[in-house]
């Protein structure tokens, strides 16, 4: 008893003292992305923003580097300029700079790419990032735009001639050795594609394009197209709010845009503000780059930012809140779930902690910011492959030789040597977080170490995420050695079937899915409005060229106005093709445009027409090729479960001969009526309308790219480079194997053949697994057994010996069992009678 007491004395003494020694209660909440508030302004040598912005939060944590270097050239001056004297005058103290400073005006968003030379690229800061995203695909957009004219029928070839902005100079300024030996190869391999300068995209009169009328693709570009660039502000729409140039990913925006942060001059109630004052970009400055903000601009196009986080545009809305509504919506669409990327899923493995993986995370720092030389397609500026991280069943990363997984043509054959392991001697990163390299960083497939990408002392691959968690990355070779597949369907795809692994891309697999918007309708329209005012809309690249000395630009609109619609959507099992890499890949449609021109009178210039590349290109003979563009795309939607082997070798769709073949949705050519009719087919009523306007260039359905007749190309496939394209002949022939079914299933009707011998030998299959089971030993059998097989060149004839024995069913045994129950139940009663007796 006594023992008791003292036990329950003890615990009830450990409980006091944890309540004791607990942390006093926080006064108030703080913002999970607000940092600490910089204190309140004392007057004397410091500066006196905080008379007025008390509260704000450090833009770093005060122990940070950058913090104390920011505060060693000033305070919130060393960015935003300004008058730090200045304490009761707000237009006074927003007016020039100090003299130490290298410009000398205040900077609103000092991130903006035209004074982010003076500000974060000051000396000893992050110089040249400024001069190298100029360049970059996120300033230029150039593929974008050269992909939009080659559909428009406006280009004359694949060459990239125009971005945003006029940029002059390409160099490869940033990466190893082995990296800028590598990007001059590539290069001057590819001169269309990586263009030494581009020029502002041109701006055609009204004129021009009446008597042109495919020009409008250039106010199509101008007012839908090119508003993602990061030297502009974002949309003012619900998670389009962003900064400009660096603030445009380093500064978080909520999709509401409302501050959220201690400033007391910020208004929290009025959209269009940053959430907190605080910069984002790895683990040790407070976070990561949400995948939320890449997607204020990574929601249109290929859409891989929403398509990552498992959403799909949708019209519909649906389901509706509880207070009777729509769903709100965000980048100006509703969405539906599908299914998110396996890395952005809460857990894509048990042994990895909870909780996805940033964009940031695979992509790297001069896919970003850029390194110099001016890109004009994304294929020309993403350095990695899935093979950087994973390898492949026959070798470990460290093991694939510089250029793996992206074998352009025009390169020749790959090095024999593997690339190795990086060191932190080559980090082009060497001021940001760096992570123990252990036995060495992984590279990437162009040579430049992936910092945060690391071969552990015991032979693991850890990634060290931005979010601050570790993740166990699996590595192909040690599963195929260890036989741990996740399924047989792994096994044979990859390790079995060789040039799975040669001859496409990871994700022509392991992509789930991706969004298919078949029919891109375009109206652009010239005309007045119903108040009789000449129409007119935002002209994205005037606006980023009218630009101010503060770094911020002019809101600029240009004549006409355009509207977009499509014809159906879809997502599941995209169709195959050829990548500029040469391998197969995923294709989506880029940009399939139908477009409509009104003139200045209201008048129809040109009705639902399709533009032509020239003459001679994608098979399109002297017309050209229809510039319906089918695109290669990652999608950024993979799965560790990849799409089974049906959905490739036995679907017409895969093979780009449409959705069921073709069969469905071939009547665009003609206008069609739905009213009455007499006996011959014609209209009755002399008022019918048309129902659904025709296409007079489009005989098949928009998901068909190849026609399985002919083999004649239909529409474009990629816009970029010269080696993408459809599925050649040889490869569909190889590939399809639709009919395969009627190899056996041929037999099912001579029932002698299929009961007695089939069914007889392998017993009647129920199961997937069984009937791969009886495949396989067929298989077998023929190849162990030739004189037995039947021939490949002349399947033998229907069997015509005398059938095998008749087999014995249930049924027929019915009868004798009652016959024994009846028999048995007569000697037991007889048996028990006589045992009483005795």
């Amino acid at each position: 008893m006594k023992k008791i007491i003292f036990v329950v004395v003890a615990l009830a003494m450990l409980a006091v003292g944890l309540f004791l020694l607990q942390p006093p209660a926080q006064a108030a909440e703080v913002h999970p992305l607000q940092g600490e508030p910089v204190a309140v302004y004392q007057g004397g040598d410091s500066e006196g923003c905080l008379a007025c912005h008390e509260g704000i939060e450090n833009i770093r944590s005060e122990d940070s580097v950058m913090m104390k270097s920011i505060k060693a050239k000033g305070e919130c001056t060393t960015c935003h300029g300004g008058d730090p004297a200045e304490t009761e005058d707000a237009e006074k103290a927003h007016t020039g700079a100090p003299d130490a400073l290298p410009f000398d005006e205040f900077y609103p968003d000092p991130g903006s790419l035209w004074v982010a030379g003076n500000t974060c690229g000051q000396t000893g800061c992050h110089e040249n990032y400024a001069h190298t995203l100029e360049r970059a695909l996120m300033n230029t957009e150039a593929g974008k735009i050269q992909g939009n004219l080659w559909s428009w029928g406006v280009a004359e070839d694949r060459k990239v001639r125009y971005g945003n902005y006029d940029v002059e100079g390409s160099e490869t300024m940033f990466g190893t050795d082995v990296y800028k030996a590598y990007m001059e190869k590539l290069k001057a391999a590819y001169p269309d594609q990586f263009p030494a300068s581009l020029e502002m995209l041109p701006n055609p009169s009204v004129e021009e394009i009446q008597a042109d009328p495919k020009l409008a693709g250039y106010t199509y570009q101008r007012q839908q197209c090119q508003r993602c660039h990061v030297a502009t502000k974002g949309r003012a729409k619900r998670g389009d709010w962003r900064g400009m140039g660096c603030s445009a990913c380093h500064i978080p925006y909520s999709n509401e845009g409302l501050y959220e942060g201690g400033d007391p001059t910020i208004p929290k109630d009025e959209a269009g503000h940053l959430l907190v004052h605080e910069i984002q970009g790895t683990r040790e400055s407070r976070n990561g780059i949400p995948t939320e903000t890449c997607n204020s601009c990574h929601n249109r196009g290929k859409r891989i930012g929403v398509s990552y986080q498992g959403l799909m545009e949708f019209p519909y809305g649906t389901p509706y809140d509880d207070g009777g509504g729509k769903q709100p919506k965000l980048h100006t669409k509703q969405y539906l779930f599908i299914k998110s990327d396996l890395h952005h899923e809460k857990q894509s493995r048990p042994e990895n902690p909870e909780g996805g993986m940033l964009c940031q995370d695979c992509h790297t720092s001069l896919e970003m910011h850029g390194d110099g030389n001016i890109y004009g397609t994304t294929l020309g500026q993403v350095e990695i492959e899935c093979s950087d991280c994973h390898g492949t069943p026959t070798a470990f990363p460290w093991d694939l030789p510089i250029g793996y997984g992206e074998e352009f043509a025009a390169l020749g054959e790959l090095p024999t040597e593997g690339r190795g392991l990086g060191t932190t001697d080559d980090l082009l990163t060497p001021n940001g977080t760096v992570y123990d390299p252990e036995d060495g960083y992984l590279l990437s497939a162009r040579g430049n170490p992936l910092g945060n990408v690391v071969k552990a002392k015991d032979g693991k691959v850890i990634l060290h995420s931005a979010t601050g968690r570790d993740y166990f990355v699996p590595m192909l070779k040690t599963i195929a050695a260890d036989k741990s597949w996740s399924s047989p369907d792994g096994e044979v795809a990859m390790e079995k079937v060789k040039a799975h692994m040669d001859k496409l891309e990871c994700y022509a697999c392991h992509a789930d899915w991706a969004p298919q918007c078949y029919g891109c309708h375009v109206q652009v329209n010239f005309s007045v409005d119903e108040n009789g005012e000449a129409r007119m809309d935002t002209d994205w690249v005037a606006s980023a060229n009218a630009k101010f000395s503060n770094g911020t630009h002019d809101s600029v609109k240009s004549p006409g106005k355009v509207s977009e619609s499509r014809s159906y959507l879809r997502w599941e099992e995209p169709i195959l093709g050829i990548n500029g890499e040469g391998r197969v890949t995923p294709l989506m449609p880029g940009c399939q445009v139908i477009f409509t021109v009104i003139g200045p009178d209201g008048a129809t210039i040109t009705h639902n027409e399709i533009g032509r590349t020239p003459p001679g290109t994608e098979g399109g003979g002297p017309d050209g090729q229809r510039g319906m563009d089918m695109a290669p795309v990652q999608p950024h939607t993979s799965g560790r479960q990849a799409r089974k082997c049906e959905s490739c070798h036995n679907n017409p769709k895969a093979l780009g001969y449409g959705i069921q073949g073709g069969r469905y949705l071939n009547g665009y050519t003609e206008d069609r009526y739905v009213d009455l009719y007499d006996k011959d087919g014609g209209v009755i009523p002399a008022n019918a309308q048309v129902q659904i306007p025709g296409i007079p260039d489009l005989p098949m359905d928009l998901s068909r790219i190849v026609d399985p007749e002919t083999g004649e190309q239909l529409q474009t496939v990629g816009s970029h480079w010269p080696d993408s394209r459809p599925l050649d002949e040889d490869q569909r022939i190889r590939m399809e194997r639709t009919g395969v079914c009627m190899g056996c299933h041929q037999n099912m009707a001579d029932e002698t053949f299929w009961n007695d011998k089939v069914i007889a030998k392998f017993g009647r299959v129920m199961a997937d697994s069984e009937h791969i089971d009886v495949m396989n030993k067929v298989i077998q059998a023929a190849v162990e057994s030739p004189a037995e097989a039947p021939s490949a060149e002349a399947p033998a004839a229907a069997e015509t010996a005398a059938p095998a024995a008749a087999t014995v069913g249930f049924m027929d045994m019915l009868p004798w069992i009652f016959a024994g129950l009846f028999l048995g139940l007569i000697v037991g009663g007889g048996v028990v009678l006589l045992m009483r007796k005795k």
